[in-house]
């Protein structure tokens, strides 16, 4: 797999637009005509799924419906429809010696992407690295496996479909365990890049073992602060949108923090909004007092990625001090700020170090589809290359190029 891999990622980097969004258009259509068997490959795995007890959050990652196939097809669309970034030139200027220098954008090479539960990364990996000029190698976890094979099977029929090598995609026939460690390390690993999906533990060994560079994100424990200059509206429909709308996604919120000047007025409020949802609030001391139903939070709680129907709560005497908090606690991926105030909204912005920093709206919408990537192959949050979720561009790198005309250098 790995020489074919290397073969077919000199095919792809040199593909034209026209063959790749050819070959993404032959795969959404195999797609839609195979979704009853992909269906019916995905309740395989769910029926496996509940049978070796897996949690609510992660049956509702495994999970596939007409909705959510829908999604993914549309997500293909988006991807044919955004900028080639391949061979962009960009900063091209010219020196005083006559050269003129700028920088083209080219592909990373070949991209392992490691997986848990989420089916519909196989489809969204699989498109952005083909858009983007990359071969790619997936491998889905074992709860998964039946539905990855499935939705294989259409990317296979796609690319044969324009003449494209099958190995520009090639997913894993195996979920072993062994196969993630001839992606990543030995004296020749398979892939150029490694992009870990999945549960902490997951991301901590391929951090730890990898012998190439990861694109990563640990956890998503993203927080909404409510100002003291707020609608207090608009900041009830974006905690509960952020904390209810999934509880089993990154981009969730896990923790709020509510200025002192108007939680009296807000906590209550909360509770009552969260109560149908039976979300669980663990507070500061503060909020307790006010909301005697509330768990007293302890210090991990700070640190905490629920992933489920729990929410921390704190009580903060200013932006400040939110700011603060979150850096301290987050998990550097999305946070969030209610205000009216543009002074402190900038100062929000400026200050908190995450990969996504949202004013006014949900956390929810910290998302590759949302932000207009077409789909996304990941969320960063490390400091070098990318941060944030992860699209096109994020699966490209620059080089130099310089156009002479027959100048020497002296």
């Amino acid at each position: 797999m790995a020489e074919q891999a290397k073969s077919a990622r000199a095919v792809i980097a040199t593909a034209s637009t026209q063959t790749k969004n050819s070959a993404l258009l032959a795969i959404k259509e195999a797609m839609a005509a195979s979704r009853l068997s992909i269906l019916q490959a995905n309740l395989k795995d769910l029926d496996a799924g509940q049978n070796q007890g897996l949690d609510e959050a992660l049956l509702d990652r495994l999970e596939l419906n007409d909705a959510r196939i829908d999604g993914m097809i549309e997500g293909v669309e988006h991807i044919i429809a955004l900028p080639d970034p391949v061979g962009e030139i960009s900063r091209l200027v010219r020196r005083p010696s006559g050269i003129e220098v700028g920088l083209m954008r080219q592909a990373l090479g070949v991209i392992g992407i490691i997986y848990e539960s989420r089916p519909n990364v196989t489809i969204d990996a699989a498109a952005l690295c083909l858009k983007s000029g990359n071969a790619c190698v997936l491998r889905g976890g074992s709860e998964a496996f039946h539905s990855n094979q499935a939705i294989a099977a259409c990317i296979t029929t796609g690319l044969q479909t324009v003449g494209l090598p099958a190995a520009c995609v090639q997913v894993a026939p195996t979920a072993d365990r062994d196969f993630v460690g001839a992606m990543i390390g030995g004296d020749a690993p398979m892939c150029d890049v490694i992009i870990p999906r999945g549960g902490k533990g997951l991301i901590e060994r391929i951090s730890t073992d990898a012998r190439v560079p990861v694109i990563k994100h640990l956890d998503g424990n993203c927080h909404v602060y409510v100002d003291a200059e707020s609608d207090l509206q608009q900041a009830l429909q974006i905690l509960e949108n952020a904390k209810t709308h999934r509880y089993g996604v990154c981009n969730a919120a896990e923790s709020f923090l509510i200025h002192e000047d108007v939680a009296p007025t807000v906590l209550p409020l909360l509770q009552q909004a969260l109560a149908p949802y039976s979300v669980e609030i663990r507070g500061c001391d503060r909020v307790c007092a006010m909301l005697p139903e509330a768990k007293v939070a302890s210090e991990s709680d700070w640190y905490e990625e629920y992933l489920g129907p729990i929410v921390a709560i704190k009580v903060v005497a200013s932006v400040d001090e939110a700011i603060l908090h979150i850096n301290t606690y987050g998990s550097h991926h999305t946070d969030a700020i209610v205000s009216t105030n543009y002074t402190t909204v900038r100062q929000f912005m400026r200050a908190v170090d995450s990969a996504s920093v949202i004013a006014n709206a949900s956390t929810r919408f910290a998302d590759g589809f949302e932000y207009g990537l077409g789909a996304e192959i990941g969320i960063s949050t490390d400091r070098i290359h990318v941060r944030g979720p992860v699209g096109l561009e994020g699966l490209t790198n620059q080089k130099w190029i310089v156009f002479g005309d027959g100048q020497v250098r002296a």
